[in-house]
């Protein structure tokens, strides 16, 4: 006789209590090297249609995040020639916001047995989320974001991005001192056609 599903209530718990933290209010320490190593790992466990991987990552931590700030200040400014000085330093600290931040680049591939890009799209889309939640179970604070530079060509150039290449997201984590307030939610009935 088949086994029941194992009830997890925990878990359930978890999932339903779920909230993002603003980046803004994390700060160090961030995971450890074996923490990070398993939620990258956790983050890579998401529906993939025929294993194609279609999704990589970027770490950025420590004196990375000032360089690379230096050139979101000097891509903003280029773009906005006519903003003050202090949103450009905001600009140039955005990625000071938070002790480690895991950018997720969806890679598609090319597959001649046809899995279309957007499933590979949504992959990645899937991978950000997981992250989140690997964070968050072991007590981290984690936003996914994209922001304008998530759409600037020379900050993509920077990293590395090859032409068919996106940013799906940005991933801060860090400590938080307080648990996020709730927010409204979608009324779930509202959005929900039954078919029987």
């Amino acid at each position: 006789m088949p086994s029941l599903p194992q009830n997890r209530p925990e878990i359930i718990d978890f999932l339903a209590d779920r909230r993002s933290s603003p980046a803004r209010l994390m700060r160090a320490p961030g995971p450890n090297a074996e923490q990070l190593e398993t939620i990258l790992t956790i983050g890579a466990r998401v529906p993939d249609h025929r294993k194609l991987a279609p999704w990589r990552f970027i770490v950025i931590q420590g004196e990375a995040r000032t360089g690379l700030g230096r050139v979101l200040g000097e891509e903003f400014g280029r773009e906005n020639p006519d903003t003050p000085q202090d949103r450009i330093e905001f600009e140039t600290e955005r990625l000071l916001r938070a002790p480690l931040v895991i950018v997720v680049i969806s890679s598609p591939v090319n597959c001649q047995r046809g899995t279309p890009k957007w499933e590979q799209e949504l992959s990645a889309g899937a991978v950000c989320f997981n992250l989140c939640l690997a964070a968050q179970a072991y007590g981290f604070g984690a936003q996914w974001l994209t922001e304008w530079y998530a759409y600037n060509a020379a900050f993509c150039n920077k990293l590395g991005l090859k032409k068919d290449e996106k940013i799906a997201g940005f991933i801060y984590i860090g400590r938080v001192d307080e648990k996020p307030g709730s927010r409204t939610r979608p009324n779930i009935p509202e959005i929900t056609e039954h078919l029987s």
